[in-house]
């Protein structure tokens, strides 16, 4: 399938590394030039290398904290055209409830949220003024179905969805969408070394770790495995894409049936 994004300037936040990689790579297969986030020069320089030998597309790369406000300006000075911007940037932290911070409430907030609250404000003016664009956020099952072993990642999780609904309703009648996109427990970096890291001080295996995870932690699953950071990409890359132009102020699950919900 032509998905027709020949040409099209995408920002992918976070994306030297697990699904914003896969997203950014997916897109420069389709043909769109891709600026590759991270937030040192050497992991940018790297994977804008690696996409350099995919694809129709192209890419290159800002390496900066999208976190801050600081870099969030400079980038939006930079790429002023971006008419896809997707916020994947974001951070996990399995930690008991009773010892969450309030810095570390904050903290996620900051890098989950606010972070693409931020870019969102920044390229709307530029997507209302050519009338069309694509903003994705890349939420979570997680902002569905709360975690208890990390309710501030749920939280900040859950806010995705509602922000992505509310500046939907914010630009309707135009040709801008914006959705959010939940994926289920991922083999993402952060996942895989916490998993690495787990099975060896119990004396496991990666894949004994993963039964054990879907049979006791996500039993609802139906697929029973780690997702690969590709799955993702291929209905991000779809949203993105001018074919998805009445898919609009969605909550887009691609969770492998974690979400025990016909709706």
């Amino acid at each position: 399938m032509n998905l027709e994004l020949n040409g099209k300037l995408a920002l992918v936040t976070g994306s030297t590394a697990g699904i914003g990689h896969a997203i950014a790579a997916t897109l420069v297969r389709e043909g769109a030039h891709v600026v590759v986030n991270g937030r040192t020069k050497d992991a940018v320089d790297r994977a804008v290398a690696e996409l350099a030998t995919i694809g129709s597309g192209s890419a290159e790369g800002f390496a900066g904290d999208l976190g801050t406000a600081d870099a969030a300006e400079t980038v939006a000075k930079r790429f002023p055209n971006v008419e896809i911007l997707v916020n994947n940037l974001g951070i996990f932290e399995p930690k008991p409830f009773e010892e969450i911070s309030d810095a570390d409430w904050q903290y996620f907030f900051d890098v989950n949220v606010l972070s693409g609250v931020r870019l969102a404000r920044l390229y709307l003016p530029s997507m209302r003024q050519r009338n069309w664009g694509r903003i994705i956020f890349i939420s979570s099952e997680s902002g569905l179905q709360i975690p208890p072993e990390m309710v501030h990642y749920g939280m900040t999780k859950a806010a995705q969805i509602a922000v992505a609904r509310g500046i939907a309703e914010s630009v309707a009648g135009t040709a801008i969408t914006v959705n959010s996109v939940l994926p289920g427990p991922t083999r993402s970096r952060g996942v895989v070394d916490f998993v690495e890291a787990l099975a060896e001080s119990e004396g496991k295996s990666f894949p004994q770790l993963e039964t054990e995870f879907f049979e006791q932690v996500r039993p609802t699953s139906l697929i029973r495995r780690f997702m690969r950071p590709e799955e993702v990409a291929a209905m991000v890359a779809y949203v993105a894409s001018p074919l998805s132009s009445a898919t609009n102020g969605a909550a887009l699950r691609a969770d492998g049936g974690v979400v025990k919900s016909a709706f």
